[in-house]
């Protein structure tokens, strides 16, 4: 189901953003500030690429899939711009021209394949934007992808950011085996998150603020607020970090069958979330705050509204 939502007058143009992640690609249609479609379909383009280093042929299908839906979309709401961002999976295979090349077969423009550096900074944006009050700074922004995580660290901008190559999909790949994982499997896990973020250069426990943002932050949140829908809290919400260390192992003692049938929880992240889970677990026992601010807004947004800001006076 697409989501509508009455425009207010706006005087800037309509325009589609789309990020294209290694687990999902989402679209954002507006003129904004009003938003008129936003929509997820949920692809797993980084399927097999951590271990392959190409994109796999049933998820280019699964993912031309829903850019032929988007297009339909971006065509129906009149949309006079389009900026297609893709992120991690794209970043790291061999044939990604292909991919390129059904982008631009579909939609009429280049994917560009952002930097981990220029995902941290549209991620930033994206979450902090709107925010009101503004909240204590330091602010570190958490973006847990399904490639890439990304810590930017920053006030009203970032100042300090890292695009670290862990994410929900490529370390579930990479060491969650079982089904529910062993916890030689976990501890493993544990490590590579660890080992990642003793060498990043960003220190979580330096933020005054940890925000989080994407799929798997928005999941938990949902969990914790025992939420009737997949889709995740619909604005900016606190949650206590002790609920969220709590709700990782609890999620990681389940079943992908289990996870399934949760309210709060799509299907199509079931499988990866324990991964994801332990990337946010990790970060938060670094930083050290008591709540976690959950925000729906992430880099999507940001893409969206960098092409508000490139226009004369924008």
């Amino acid at each position: 189901m697409v989501e509508e939502v009455v425009q207010q007058p706006s005087r800037n143009p309509v325009i589609a953003a789309i990020d294209c992640g290694t687990n999902t690609i989402k679209l954002l249609i507006g003129a904004l500030p009003a938003v008129a479609v936003r929509e997820m379909r949920m692809v797993r383009l980084g399927q097999g690429v951590d271990t392959t280093g190409e994109l796999a042929l049933e998820a280019l299908e699964r993912a031309f899939a829903a850019l032929d839906e988007y297009a339909a979309l971006i065509a129906e709401h009149g949309a006079t711009r389009i900026r297609f961002c893709a992120t991690s999976a794209t970043r790291d295979a061999r044939n990604a021209a292909v991919f390129t090349a059904g982008v631009r077969a579909r939609l009429g423009v280049e994917p560009e394949v952002v930097t981990g550096d220029e995902e941290a900074v549209l991620a930033f944006d994206g979450a902090v934007r709107h925010l009101s009050p503004t909240p204590p700074s330091p602010v570190l922004v958490v973006d847990v992808g399904g490639g890439s995580t990304e810590l930017i660290l920053g006030d009203t901008t970032p100042r300090r950011v890292v695009s670290m190559d862990i994410g929900s999909v490529r370390l579930h790949e990479r060491h969650l085996h079982d089904d529910p994982p062993t916890a030689a499997q976990v501890t493993a896990c544990v490590r590579d998150i660890d080992a990642h973020l003793d060498r990043c250069g960003v220190d979580p426990g330096a933020a005054a603020t940890v925000i989080g943002v994407a799929g798997t932050v928005t999941t938990l949140a949902g969990g914790l607020l025992g939420l009737t829908t997949d889709r995740g809290p619909t604005e900016a919400v606190v949650v206590p970090v002790a609920g969220v260390h709590e709700l990782v192992e609890r999620v990681l003692a389940m079943r992908v069958a289990e996870r399934r049938v949760l309210t709060w929880m799509h299907p199509g992240r079931a499988d990866v979330i324990g991964a994801g889970a332990l990337i946010l677990d990790r970060v938060l026992r670094r930083a050290g705050v008591a709540d976690l601010l959950v925000c729906p807004t992430d880099i999507l947004d940001g893409i969206a509204w960098s092409m508000v800001d490139d226009q004369p006076g924008g």
